[in-house]
């Protein structure tokens, strides 16, 4: 039926809510309960119900997943949780009050012409393509020659998020790996929150689980974020730690289309290190 949210997704809303709960600092949230009274973290469930200005019975439901919350009420939550924009964005999307849910398309995305000589003429910007899952789509020279040769990944394993977990070149190109490990995991949870009958993402999230205890924590934990840009620094055997930034367009005709870039301040010895990354 419309508006109906499935299952897995009212637990997930559930485990969120429950980790956002346990992070709130009673004291900060105006609960003046003395601190050696609390056997858990974070609020209480009638002290969110209380905040939320919702019964207790009703928000234990919600935490256990056994009712649908309403627009008003998800707002509440997110002011009382003290939510960011990404996790609220989540928050809703997991509550079915956001954008539907989309069905992944089978079969390989499709690049158009124009994005691959988009990448072929950035020259001296390393960038490539992810689509759904993180897969890795297209490159250009100047990210093989700064991550490793994409070519020569075979392609089930020629995915962003494996490749930060296994190791790999591109895992060991991240100076700062549990930071953008991190980060990794947030934004794909939010696609995960977007797309929650994509059994291959579930799929890769079980194997990863298993393969690797960070992934496995971080998982768990619910941070959520969106791919859009920000600083870090990569480590190259020739020149060392770079400073960059990143930045990610996404394609219109298809959003699940990402182009990420890393730019440089001129000047600074990272530029100078793509430019000659561009011509080697």
């Amino acid at each position: 039926m419309a508006g109906m949210v499935r299952e897995p997704q009212l637990s997930r809303l559930g485990e969120f809510l429950r980790r956002r709960r346990a992070e709130i600092d009673p004291e900060e949230a105006g609960q003046a309960t003395a601190r050696r009274t609390r056997r858990v973290p974070g609020l209480r469930r009638e002290e969110v119900a209380r905040l939320a200005a919702i019964s207790t019975d009703y928000y234990t439901r919600l935490e256990q997943g056994r009712v649908q919350a309403s627009e008003p009420v998800l707002a509440e939550l997110a002011k009382v949780l003290r939510l960011n924009d990404d996790q609220r964005i989540y928050l809703f999307e997991l509550a079915g009050k956001g954008a539907a849910p989309r069905q992944a398309a089978e079969g390989p995305q499709q690049l158009q012409p124009q994005l691959r000589r988009i990448l072929d003429d950035l020259n001296t910007t390393p960038a490539f393509i992810v689509g759904r899952r993180t897969d890795i789509l297209a490159w250009n020279h100047t990210a093989a020659s700064l991550f490793c040769d994409f070519g020569k990944i075979p392609e089930p394993e020629r995915n962003f998020i494996w490749q930060m977990f296994t190791d790999t070149p591109i895992r060991r190109s991240h100076a700062r790996w549990e930071e953008s490990g991190q980060i990794s995991v947030a934004q794909l949870r939010m696609e995960a929150a977007r797309y929650p009958d994509d059994q291959p993402l579930a799929a890769l999230v079980r194997e990863l689980s298993k393969r690797n205890p960070h992934f496995r924590q971080w998982w768990t934990e619910h941070e959520v974020q969106t791919r859009t840009g920000g600083h870090t620094t990569l480590y190259h055997p020739d020149f060392g730690e770079l400073e960059v930034d990143w930045t990610t367009l996404l394609c219109a005709d298809d959003p699940d289309l990402q182009l990420i870039m890393w730019t440089t301040e001129p000047g600074t010895p990272a530029h100078d290190a793509f430019r000659q990354l561009s011509t080697g």
